[in-house]
């Protein structure tokens, strides 16, 4: 059944929000144990934006924008609008006229797993946006999906309220219970990145400062003097 849209859906708050942003998404999803991050194929359609906010989620019917319509309505300032089409179509179904009315509402910017158009007037009106492709093949209207429900998307879970941190580096999904405990654990692997960013400054490597010289030991790494090698293998 379709034509579902779910008002009231919780948020983060709004300081999470912006610590999670500021980190970005490589450590976001380093520091949540390497989950949550989209696949490859989502990205970003400019560079050097990072945002993240509360996912509005909308489900679309194969070449209809009209759930993205709905959705808009229950947008609100620090969003992000996450689509995805209920079955796989690859056509334009968001350009800079949607795009104005979601800015206006403070949204922060849009995630869909298909197209998007105007490419050139959504970069100029400074909307952020992370597709699939860029299309200019436009939708029709009338078809009903989903709003504000649980999604997959780009091989993630993301419900109505969870964190979405997106930047040149893609896009990852916070539960937003998780969220408080993801901006500390993001805090620590920075200040832990910082330490071993000094380490590197004063000519240590990798294999010291990421303590991994009992792990090469382990998985039986030899090291051959060339002249004792003598070519008889390889090394």
């Amino acid at each position: 059944m379709t034509g579902i849209v779910v008002t009231g859906a919780p948020r983060v708050p709004l300081d999470q929000l912006d610590a999670l942003a500021g980190y970005g998404v490589a450590t976001v999803h380093e520091a949540q144990g390497r989950s949550g991050l989209l696949r490859s194929w989502i990205n970003p359609i400019q560079e050097g934006v990072r945002v993240s906010g509360s996912a509005v989620t909308a489900t679309v019917a194969p070449g209809d924008n009209t759930m993205i319509a709905v959705a808009v309505e229950q947008c609100q300032a620090g969003d992000i609008l996450v689509v995805t089409p209920t079955s796989p179509s690859e056509m334009g179904y968001f350009g800079d006229l949607l795009a104005t009315s979601l800015k206006a509402r403070g949204v922060r910017g849009l995630v869909i797993d298909s197209g998007v158009r105007d490419v050139a007037d959504l970069k100029a009106l400074e909307f952020p946006v992370w597709s699939r492709c860029i299309v200019a093949e436009g939708t029709t209207k009338g078809s009903l999906g989903d709003v504000n429900v649980p999604i997959s998307i780009a091989g993630q879970i993301v419900h109505p309220g969870d964190a979405i941190v997106a930047d040149d580096d893609g896009v990852v999904v916070v539960p937003r219970a998780c969220a408080a405990a993801v901006v500390i654990a993001s805090r620590e692997r920075e200040e832990k990145e910082e330490r071993s960013r000094r380490r590197y400054e004063q000519g240590e490597i990798a294999l010291d400062v990421n303590n991994m010289r009992s792990l090469i030991e382990k998985a039986g790494i030899r090291y051959v003097d060339y002249q004792d090698w003598k070519g008889t293998e390889e090394p």
